[in-house]
């Protein structure tokens, strides 16, 4: 009997494999590669870490000086009715003027009470919290590919969980329909048995919808055709084993949450010295060239023309600004201690998923642990049912029984290996250690 019902379990997995033989086996490491380049929210990411590299430079920050170039040309035409004090007339009509001037100018601040080095650094934290958000966004990224990857896994193992308790049921409705047809069972255990069979068939049938709608799901995190064909593995690898000394030790150092939180604190308090170098002076050095031609038939100037360097400074030392200051370094006090109370919640927030990660992955552990032997169990007694029905030394009702806790038993241990797995992952995610 044992090796019948092998067999039909074997022909109905070979079903399954060959209406998959032609798909191409999408391993989870090609699905975090693909996800990597593909992934909208990745490269929104990128985008964002990319913009705060380019604007970390010494121009932003007010170290350099401006150069600019500058041309106007102005011409004009005028009628002239003038008379001198020495008695010349002057009467001209469309008589015309052209005024031409150019320079090169440049601008510098020299001192700003050093704003412009505390700009500077402002802008290298924000160009690294640009980096540690990027980086984020991929650990949670990652982590929704390899929890949607392995869920395809275990809905394709619960698949084959319904597929062997239907090979089960197969076997039981042809033990009873003998008896039948021998005149030794009811009819209506046949009955139940072919309605519990029809049942399989029907999960079989929601299943396969269920793996399809799981794949869509995954695809959309690669950011491709959610009808984009591929299968998945079989089996779901748990060979993870935490430290959770070593794990709470890396986390403040490791947590891309805990990091972006304190970069923000960083940048807070470089705002404020921000805000603080207003109430220094502020010296400014500039320099120019000029070039001024003039020409006129209407005035007694026919042609003016100059040109030659200038160069000067100014300083300017502020006496009252109306408390704008005081009122903008109050703020960025506040909004630094703000940034400081983040953290430490972010801190909290964290170690508080670390320890109910640790928690979640020690039950699923024991779980499964647990529903292994179950399994050995529930399978040794539904073989031992059946063969007590083949014999008529026991009811259909025991042996439906036996059926539906055998396939109670398969459901969980699906469900518990995938569980472990996600627990595995966050624990993975919390030290960014995908």
């Amino acid at each position: 009997m044992k090796k019948r019902l092998l067999l039909y379990a074997g022909l109905l997995i070979c079903i399954q494999i060959t209406s998959a033989q032609d798909l191409k086996l999408l391993t989870v490491d090609e699905a975090v590669s693909i996800a990597m380049k593909n992934n909208f929210d990745i490269r929104l990411a990128r985008n964002n870490a990319d913009i705060s590299r380019i604007n970390n430079t010494l121009g932003n920050a007010g170290m350099l000086p401006s150069v600019s170039l500058n041309g106007t040309d102005n011409y004009s035409l005028t009628n002239v009715n003038q008379n001198l004090v020495n008695g010349t007339s002057i009467e001209k009509t469309n008589g015309y003027s052209n005024s031409f001037n150019a320079a090169i100018a440049l601008n510098w601040t020299l001192f700003d009470g050093s704003k412009m080095f505390v700009t500077k650094n402002k802008l290298g934290q924000i160009e690294k919290l640009g980096e540690i958000q990027f980086r984020d966004m991929i650990q949670q990224s990652v982590y929704g590919v390899i929890v949607a990857y392995y869920n395809v896994v275990s809905q394709k193992q619960q698949l084959q969980s319904i597929n062997e308790v239907m090979a089960y049921n197969v076997e039981r409705v042809k033990i009873l329909q003998k008896s039948f047809d021998a005149g030794l069972g009811r009819k209506t255990d046949l009955l139940q048995a072919k309605i519990d069979l029809n049942v399989n068939r029907e999960l079989e049938i929601n299943q396969k919808t269920v793996i399809l709608n799981s794949k869509h799901n995954l695809n959309e995190l690669l950011s491709r055709d959610p009808q984009t064909p591929f299968d998945a593995s079989d089996s779901i690898p748990l060979n993870y084993t935490p430290d959770a000394k070593d794990l709470l030790q890396k986390l403040y150092e490791t947590n891309t949450s805990v990091l972006s939180s304190q970069k923000q604190v960083d940048i807070a308090r470089l705002s404020l010295s921000e805000f603080k170098t207003l109430y220094m002076p502020r010296l400014n050095f500039n320099a120019a060239y000029n070039f001024l031609q003039s020409n006129s038939n209407a005035s007694q100037i026919l042609s003016n023309s100059s040109y030659g360097p200038q160069m000067g400074g100014s300083l300017v030392v502020p006496i009252y600004q109306a408390g704008n200051v005081s009122r903008q370094v109050k703020t960025a006090r506040i909004q630094s201690e703000s940034a400081q109370i983040g953290l430490e919640s972010v801190k909290l927030q964290v170690n508080t998923e670390l320890q109910r990660a640790l928690i979640e992955f020690e039950d699923q552990q024991q779980l499964l642990k647990f529903e292994k032997e179950n399994y050995a169990l529930a399978k040794e007694n539904l073989n031992i049912s059946l063969e007590r029905l083949r014999l008529g030394q026991t009811t259909a009702l025991e042996v439906r029984q036996a059926s539906e806790s055998f396939a109670n038993c398969l459901g969980r241990l699906v469900a518990f290996q995938y569980n472990l797995k996600v627990a595995e992952t966050k624990l993975k995610q919390l030290v960014a250690g995908l």
